[in-house]
């Protein structure tokens, strides 16, 4: 054996650089040797307590005093008991909300951060649960447990005094489906292709009972055209075929004269080309159109990697052609750019999910807001009428713009001869006065249906003579004069939303809504990453954006603890002096 001494050349020479022009180089004239601190990475090091190495206000403590906060029965409440020891609850939670809030997503990746990052490692204790069961325990133990962790940390963080509840950003976005863009399935083309199909069968049938009376069977003959949207009796008459076509085998078998034998075998070809239609076609396509039917619900589309995905247009739309992609419409409100709650949509538009995800706030252990802020994607009457109550006492105040409010405000707008809101009412004689002087007078009351099932009822009012009206061709497109569709329910609502939006405590309220929803949208997809979905499936995409959303919340307790413990330091420096540094550990759960 001997010792190798190796010295990389770059410890013991000094790169010297020449310089350019007429400068000239000057040399020191002491020679010194380059000195380092000692290195030496084959030394044996023992770290003592893992804990020092992390700092006071580090997120890692922040996740480690709220899952301690948790009661140990109400995690342990979801493990039925006996067999193998299993990892202990608290530990995983405090893995994956780590690695959530380190942009690390996949269990592969929490599993190498158990290996090799101080933070992770302290929190497991220098546990190594592998990524099969960090899986598990994300999958299926959290589906569970989620909606009691998250209404538990809010109501920590109500206590500690950083969100009210009081105020209630809400707003939608559109997460990608861990699913193929190209596995699409549109409920037309089921539709149509279900409507092709019976026209199939009836021809089918036709052709059979044409053939079953030249051959007198009566069986086979009787009712057949009523069995096109029954797969259960298209099945008799498959068994029915079948006997008949036994029945040919049998009498071919036994039949010397050779013409009557290839007759029996032509007719028995036509009997089995039309039961490997029914058996082979009909049957498995009718299922799999009604299983399809079943899936969609009152969706048009639906992804076959992951059912419970629709596909919606995405922001992210990389081609610029619209392009739509299997996602999940994520409802989510906010105060103090907290995450107060969440909800998942499969519905893309934002109006439909309003009532809702209200019901599932309602529904929980949190307390309902005061007032309600959202943007005009939500100002429907139904969600208006949800909002006031039913008895004319409010659930909430809202400040809820309708979809014209900003377009009625300009200038535009207000010369517009053909809008209703600027023509003048004489509630007397309950009729408008158009821009030419006629009487446009109510005729009939009408009830319509919207897309959710709420009835709306509407007044129309229908002018006198347009005919030979200078005005008509800015007025209105069609022939005949001029009728108005007023929604008197809607009207008032819309007044109320004005009114509200209008006053001017209310409106620096409503002034703080981008700031307040759209920041954490933006720190979720643009400065954590996270724009897909890694889980498939509503019930765990409901666990997977839970663990966002508290990984979110818990680095914002993080940031405002470096901020306070930061805070003396910096006043101190202004000031030109010296702090000690002290611990934050009051600010605590």
């Amino acid at each position: 054996m001997c010792n190798l001494s190796i010295t990389p050349p770059y410890y013991t020479t000094q790169l010297t650089l020449p310089l350019e022009g007429t400068v000239e180089n000057i040399v020191s004239k002491r020679q010194c040797a380059p000195t380092f601190k000692s290195y030496n990475n084959r030394q044996v090091q023992v770290i003592f307590d893992i804990e020092e190495l992390i700092p006071v206000h580090h997120v890692a403590r922040v996740v480690d005093e709220m899952v301690e906060a948790i009661p140990d029965d109400k995690l342990f409440s979801h493990y039925p008991g006996g067999g193998r020891p299993s990892f202990h609850p608290k530990m995983m939670l405090k893995v994956i909300l780590f690695g959530y809030s380190q942009k690390v997503y996949s269990c592969r990746g929490i599993e190498q951060l158990t290996r090799e990052n101080i933070p992770t490692m302290w929190l497991a204790a220098m546990q190594q649960p592998d990524y099969r069961t960090i899986n598990e325990f994300r999958g299926r133990r959290m589906k569970s447990m989620m909606n009691e962790l998250y209404e538990t940390m809010i109501l920590k963080l109500i206590e500690a005094n950083y969100i009210t509840m009081e105020n209630y950003f809400l707003d939608g976005t559109k997460i990608e489906a861990n699913a193929n863009k190209y596995s699409f399935v549109w409920k037309k083309s089921t539709i149509r292709f279900e409507e092709k199909l019976k026209e199939k069968i009836r021809e089918t049938l036709r052709l059979i009972e044409e053939t079953a009376k030249e051959e007198e069977l009566e069986i086979l003959a009787d009712n057949l055209m009523d069995t096109v949207e029954d797969p259960s009796k298209l099945e008799e008459i498959a068994v029915g075929l079948e006997t008949h076509i036994a029945v040919l085998s049998d009498e071919m078998e036994n039949e010397t004269n050779t013409e009557v034998r290839k007759e029996k075998r032509k007719r028995q070809s036509t009997w089995k080309k039309s039961l490997k239609l029914i058996r082979k076609d009909f049957l498995p396509r009718l299922a799999k159109y009604k299983a399809q039917n079943e899936t969609f619900g009152d969706r048009n589309s639906y992804s076959k990697t992951d059912s419970d995905a629709t596909f919606m247009r995405m922001k992210e739309d990389h081609m610029k052609n619209g392009q739509l992609k299997p996602g999940y419409n994520v409802q989510m409100a906010t105060e103090n750019q907290f995450i107060l709650f969440y909800t998942i949509h499969q519905r893309p538009t934002d109006t439909r999910c309003f009532i809702p995800h209200l019901e599932k706030l309602a529904s929980s252990w949190l307390p309902m807001p005061k007032n309600v802020i959202a943007d005009a994607g939500y100002g429907s009457e139904e969600n208006y009428l949800y909002a006031v109550g039913e008895e004319k006492e409010p659930r909430f105040d809202f400040l809820i713009p309708y979809g014209t409010y900003l377009k009625e405000k300009t200038r535009k707008a207000k010369r517009d001869i053909k809008s209703v809101i600027n023509w003048v009412y004489v509630e007397k004689d309950d009729c408008f006065i158009c821009p030419n002087g006629m009487k446009v007078t109510f005729k009939k009351y009408q009830n319509k249906k919207n897309a959710s099932g709420h009835e709306q009822s509407y007044k129309i009012y229908e002018c006198e003579d347009c005919s030979g009206c200078p005005f008509k061709s800015q007025c209105t497109k069609g022939k005949g004069n001029r009728q108005v569709h007023w929604n008197t329910i809607f009207e008032e609502m819309k007044a109320k939303a004005k009114a509200a939006l209008e006053c001017e405590d209310k409106a620096a309220i409503y002034a703080r809504r981008k700031v307040e929803v759209e920041s954490v949208f933006g720190h979720i997809k643009g400065n954590r990453s996270f724009r897909r979905f890694s889980l498939r499936g509503l019930d765990k995409v409901h666990v997977e954006f839970g663990i966002v959303a508290l990984a979110h919340n818990l680095l914002k307790v993080a940031g405002i603890r470096l901020a306070t413990f930061l805070k003396p330091i910096r006043a101190k420096k202004e000031a030109g002096g010296k702090t000690k540094r002290f611990s934050p550990s009051f600010f605590t759960f």
